[in-house]
């Protein structure tokens, strides 16, 4: 609509996506980001060579319909993340290799595989039974987000193994524990991003592709798209909404505009200053919606040695503190870089210990999984997501029992002239890049028909 002006706060992918599109309706609009970069949770570095590095969201895969269209778009390209070989599996004092191919089991007992076998088929079809745009009118949805996933968990997996699978699984997912969320949130989002197999997987799931450059790149060019219209350092502090908007920053700056688009993660959404204050419904759903908490690690060397011994990169592990690592070594495969993640109550208790005690927990990680050539690495960095001051978490937001069937039907609702986007909002691949964009370009549509 011609003459609508609109901020959008943030300028992580929702925000950019929101913004790109608003701009293409027809609208004015302003972009404002605290930071002094672009891309949100997705970051960019490099290695003391100049190496690319994504110190955040990296990865996309099949499905994601959109990201690949973005990618196209922008005039990017992606390269397949390394999975070639065998991975390596520690589970229960036992370690073992699998293949990389998807649907490929590690080395258990007969009686544990078939306990994770009706385990998972039983969370699959339950699964699909939840509605991606209304997970509260699930079959017995009232239940399921009554409970934890630890208690559903515990409810359907006999053995030790099988749990330990289950717990293992869920922290590389959500970067959160099963006891911090409802069985319905694990249901929904394992539908979400099409089904909990594909959320694990390299091969046909949700890592199978990086980006050349970097994901970041995507921020960046929509970003250059926009021009002047997005505004680095101006962290918002206050909104105030009625008959118009007018946006407060930090520096003094003020905004004003017809409509206003808030793209920051739940719990920063909250801790915002609204006049009028917001309806009591919108602030107890952004209480009961907490961030993950997640490390990445990553071990520069010379080259990705664990190729030689037919190895993937990949591990998963029960004893951590880094569980799940992968090969992050650039298409040419110099230097080799290995990714190691501490999720959840790993991350938590971790970020408590000094920077020397971290990195040599997780170089000992590396050597167990992959020998002692781990040990002899170039250079090692690490992103704290739950330490940045404009995260404060990650990967997403999760849904702790109760929220689903309480809060559910107002998780996108408009207050007024205010709305709502980011991967939290998405009904479809929900806590992924492909989410954020896809709820910022469905947001930007909202706005435009509102006008």
């Amino acid at each position: 609509m011609s003459g609508l002006r609109v901020v959008v706060v943030g300028a992580g992918l929702a925000g950019l996506a929101a913004a790109r599109a608003l701009r293409k309706g027809g609208a004015e609009v302003t972009v404002l980001e605290a930071r002094q970069r672009v891309g949100g949770r997705t970051e960019g570095g490099v290695t003391a060579e100049g190496a690319v590095l994504e110190l955040g969201g990296q990865w996309v895969g099949p499905t994601q319909t959109r990201m690949y269209e973005l990618i196209a778009e922008l005039g990017l390209a992606t390269f397949p993340t390394y999975n070639s070989g065998q991975h390596v599996v520690s589970l229960g004092g036992r370690t073992t290799r699998m293949g990389a191919r998807r649907g490929a089991v590690p080395k258990l007992s007969p009686f544990v595989l078939a306990d994770l076998f009706q385990g998972l088929t039983r969370f699959e079809r339950l699964a699909k039974q939840v509605p991606l745009d209304q997970p509260w009118r699930a079959p017995q949805a009232d239940r399921l987000d009554a409970q934890t996933f630890e208690t559903w968990i515990k409810r359907n997996l006999r053995t030790g193994i099988g749990r330990t699978y289950f717990q293992v699984a869920t922290e590389a997912v959500f970067a959160a524990e099963p006891g911090d969320f409802s069985a319905l949130h694990a249901l929904f989002y394992a539908h979400s991003g099409t089904d909990f197999e594909s959320l694990l997987s390299v091969d046909r799931g949700a890592q199978q592709d990086r980006i050349v450059g970097g994901s970041v790149k995507l921020a960046e060019k929509m970003a250059e798209e926009l021009g002047e219209a997005v505004r680095l350092g101006e962290a918002v502090t206050g909104v105030e909404h009625g008959e118009g908007v007018r946006i407060r920053t930090r520096s003094g700056g003020l905004y004003e505009a017809d409509r206003a688009v808030l793209t920051l993660p739940p719990t920063l959404a909250g801790r915002l200053e609204y006049a009028p204050l917001l309806p009591s419904w919108r602030d107890q759903l952004t209480q009961r919606l907490p961030a993950g908490a997640v490390i990445k690690t990553f071990a520069v060397y010379d080259e990705p040695f664990w190729r030689e011994d037919g190895l993937t990169g990949q591990a998963a592990s029960d004893e951590g503190p880094v569980k799940i690592t992968f090969d992050n070594s650039p298409p040419s495969g110099e230097p080799g870089i290995l990714l190691g993640f501490l999720e959840g109550a790993e991350a938590r208790s971790w970020a408590r210990r000094s920077d020397k005690e971290r990195q040599e927990a997780v170089i000992g990680c590396l050597a167990r999984y992959f020998g002692e050539r781990a040990r002899s690495y170039r250079q090692y960095l690490e992103r704290d997501w739950a330490a940045e001051e404009f995260t404060r978490g990650c990967y997403g937001a999760h849904f702790v029992p109760g929220t689903w069937t309480a809060y559910g039907p107002l998780l996108r609702r408009p207050v007024g002239r205010l709305h709502w986007a980011g991967t939290e909002c998405a009904p479809v691949w929900n806590g992924y890049m492909e989410g954020a964009v896809r709820s910022g370009e469905t947001t930007a549509s909202e706005v435009l028909q509102a006008g």
